[in-house]
């Protein structure tokens, strides 16, 4: 099996995208062992973590408004306040897409406890800012098996699910679980409402955590 290099004689990581391409090819050029390659996917970039994706809301009016310049201060400023949350909680931010935050947590406690703060640390930073360029994010949170590409890049059903949940779905300081992350919650003290909604041709089932909604209102 083909294992690729970084031009200096090494090898590069096997959890790497490189080295996750060449497996790739192997599945392509070897389909007689694509279960075996499957398998050592999995092994070496498999994992069972949370997953948060948080998505800026309420950026159209603002970027035809102001242009893009303020679009782009305003996620910066996203960044700086949010980001330490993640590590603070003991999560890992995986990469950034535009408005867009990847993260990952051990569990779904901590990825909600993040979430709590980052909405926290938006909603003081309006007190100051002017209306027209407040600070809002929805955070979508997942939790199942995953891959997990050096700290680089992710991809699943629950990262898929939680993208949904954040971009498609989500309002302003919204804090949704899917039915994994819910589950992984266990019988909490927390308080969420069960919805449903049909999109991108699925019948898709999540829970809203109720205190995010009163905030939203107020």
């Amino acid at each position: 099996m083909n294992e690729p290099s970084n031009g200096q004689g090494d090898r590069h990581p096997a959890n790497s995208r490189p080295a996750l391409d060449a497996l790739l090819d192997d599945m392509i050029e070897h389909p007689e062992r694509r279960a075996a390659i499957t398998e050592e996917i999995e092994q070496r970039f498999g994992q069972r973590q949370a997953t948060l994706i948080l998505d800026m809301t309420g950026f159209t009016r603002t970027t035809r408004t102001h242009g893009i310049v303020q679009f782009l201060l305003m996620i910066h400023q996203m960044h700086r306040m949010c980001c330490p949350s993640i590590g603070e909680h003991g999560g890992k931010l995986i990469k950034t897409e535009a408005d867009n935050l990847f993260c990952l947590f051990p569990d779904v406690a901590s990825a909600l406890a993040s979430a709590h703060d980052i909405i926290g640390r938006l909603q003081t930073a309006n007190l100051v800012l002017p209306e027209d360029r407040h600070l809002y994010a929805s955070i979508g949170i997942g939790h199942g098996y995953i891959l997990n590409i050096a700290d680089e890049d992710l991809f699943g059903d629950e990262v898929n699910l939680a993208c949904k949940l954040s971009e498609d779905i989500g309002e302003k300081n919204a804090i949704l679980f899917t039915e994994r992350a819910r589950e992984q919650l266990g019988e909490t003290e927390v308080d969420t409402e069960v919805r449903e909604v049909s999109i991108s041709g699925i019948s898709l089932v999540y829970h809203e955590l109720r205190q995010a909604q009163k905030t939203a209102a107020e």
